[in-house]
């Protein structure tokens, strides 16, 4: 057996990575994608992994696009099958940014419902921009299986990746604008609004689909005076008061 050379470029790359520093890692990473080494592939995706500052892990996942998709791909494919999910996570982030159709192998249902939201909101990014043609449709009822889920940017994530996905997800999003939970309720209407508009702004749509929600509710529930009161953003006058913002409407309210 070949012993392993511990001072080839690849050795010294991935000291480089180790360091303290985060400017020195940064630089190390933008080197890596400078002059690109078929064996940088393999540290640069294991640094990903585990890599703490959000600027190196950009400057990483730009030195991973400066090499050949035949090696990055397949080796990142590999790599969303991590248990750890920050791993999974920039597989996914850098499969979106290639761009390359054999990524699309890489997504699963498991993935799509991944329970950390990281991991999940780079899942539907990536599927969105990935999906063959033909399989919209089935991609669009999984991802609208996650409304109402986590935090304001998590479902702005979804929202934008249904948007991506087109007209073809506006059937199943009018069918969720009755659910039971707010939470799904609010934003199926914005997700639906995103579609028809992607340049809109989210927050708004999300106000918007607050008031006219509340409405609906003060009319089934009080009559034409509750509505208005609703309409008007009046608490008194309508049960949606306390609701504020994304963040306050859970996908179980």
């Amino acid at each position: 057996m070949t012993p392993t050379d511990s001072t080839g470029p690849a050795d010294r790359l991935r000291r480089a990575l180790q360091t303290a520093s985060s400017s020195d890692r940064l630089q190390s990473a933008l080197a890596a994608g400078t002059r690109p080494d078929p064996a940088f592939v393999e540290v640069l995706v294991q640094r990903c992994a585990v890599e703490p500052d959000f600027f190196v892990r950009d400057m990483l996942t730009w030195a991973l696009l400066r090499h050949p998709a035949a090696r990055t791909v397949p080796r990142l494919v590999y790599e969303v099958g991590s248990d750890v999910p920050q791993a999974r996570s920039q597989a996914l982030h850098t499969l979106s940014k290639i761009g390359d159709p054999r990524g699309w192998s890489a997504i699963s249902t498991e993935l799509l419902r991944d329970p950390d939201d990281s991991v999940a909101r780079s899942a539907w990014r990536t599927a969105a921009g990935l999906v063959p043609a033909g399989q919209e449709a089935g991609l669009a009822a999984e991802l609208v299986s996650q409304l109402g889920r986590g935090s304001r940017e998590t479902r702005q994530s979804l929202s934008r990746a249904l948007a991506v996905l087109g007209e073809v997800t506006l059937p199943l999003l009018e069918a969720r604008r009755t659910d039971d939970r707010s939470g799904v309720r609010l934003h199926a209407a914005v997700s639906a609004a995103l579609v028809r508009d992607p340049k809109a702004s989210f927050d708004s749509l999300y106000e918007e689909a607050q008031r006219a929600d509340a409405a609906a509710r003060a009319r089934a529930a009080g009559g034409p005076a509750a509505s208005a009161a609703a309409a008007a953003g009046d608490p008194a006058g309508s049960a949606a008061g306390a609701e504020s913002g994304p963040a306050a409407s859970g996908a179980g309210a």
